[in-house]
């Protein structure tokens, strides 16, 4: 699969530090490799939106947007049902952008131990007003759009800032040194999802063969094996404490049939499922 670099191949000038761009589909991409080369907000106005980042994953629909890092993901985009389109307002800015509005403001530095890759968060009146600005921006020419736009993620930012604290801002420009633990976090964050080793390879910067060489490193045991054993494990909580039938569950836990799931319950716990919800 071709990993498309935004903004780049939107026929953008990407040395720019701040673009606005206003995004329309008729076709429908499922866990498209993406390399965003900015950061990103999406502001989804039709259709609905699903990424995985190394440390992050989030389903959306018109009622939310994202921020996204820089970096690698998956990315999955489905038509509007309404409309039969998929449409987004993108707006990528540079990490020296957000560290120029961090020095301008005088912004503490965040304690939060947990960062993410990406963020949700819901639209209210003063967010639509802001995109609904930023389209109108996109409509004049490239000399004012970029003075223009500075002030526009300055405005946003603090915005968010006021609303959710700093966590979000410090994610974008925080570049972890530690490449071992990136890669762990990679891997626990998506345990539960159902990725390829090839899509899981490609979120962690890495060929498929280093890959499992590096997973196998770190976990003692093949991918296959290990993916499968979490998700066994999370089938156990949801039949004890979620009360979940064996056949709700077993399309969630990764299995194309119930008798297969069954088998590998029993190949780890002893029991069938039922058996095992009902001791």
């Amino acid at each position: 699969m071709k990993t498309i670099k935004l903004p780049d191949e939107l026929n953008l000038s990407s040395s720019k530090a701040l673009v606005v761009y206003n995004y329309e589909s008729i076709t429908e991409i499922s866990k498209q490799q993406i390399l965003l080369n900015k950061n990103t907000f999406s502001f989804l106005q039709e259709g609905t939106k699903e990424v995985f980042f190394d440390n992050s994953a989030y389903a959306i629909d018109n009622s939310q947007f994202l921020l996204m890092k820089s970096g690698h993901c998956l990315m999955t985009e489905k038509l509007s049902k309404d409309s039969e389109y998929y449409r987004s307002v993108l707006f990528f800015f540079s990490d020296e952008e957000v560290f120029k509005f961090l020095r301008k403001f005088k912004l503490e530095t965040s304690n939060s131990k947990k960062l993410y890759s990406t963020y949700s968060f819901k639209y209210d009146s003063f967010i639509k007003r802001f995109v609904e600005s930023l389209l109108e921006i996109s409509k004049l020419s490239k000399s004012i759009q970029e003075n223009m736009l500075k002030t526009k993620l300055e405005e946003i930012m603090l915005y968010l800032v006021d609303l959710k604290g700093l966590d979000f801002l410090y994610s974008l420009v925080n570049n972890s040194d530690n490449q071992n633990q990136t890669f762990i976090q990679t891997i626990e964050s998506n345990r539960l999802n159902k990725l390829t080793i090839k899509e899981l390879s490609f979120l962690s910067n890495m060929s498929v063969s280093t890959f499992k060489r590096e997973f196998e490193k770190n976990f003692k045991s093949s991918p296959s094996k290990w993916f499968q054993d979490k998700r066994l494990e999370h089938s156990a909580f949801l039949l004890k404490n979620e009360s979940k039938r064996p056949s709700d569950i077993f399309e969630e836990i990764g299995y194309e049939n119930l008798s297969n799931f069954i088998q590998a319950f029993k190949s780890k716990y002893g029991v069938t499922p039922k058996q095992y919800q009902l001791n």
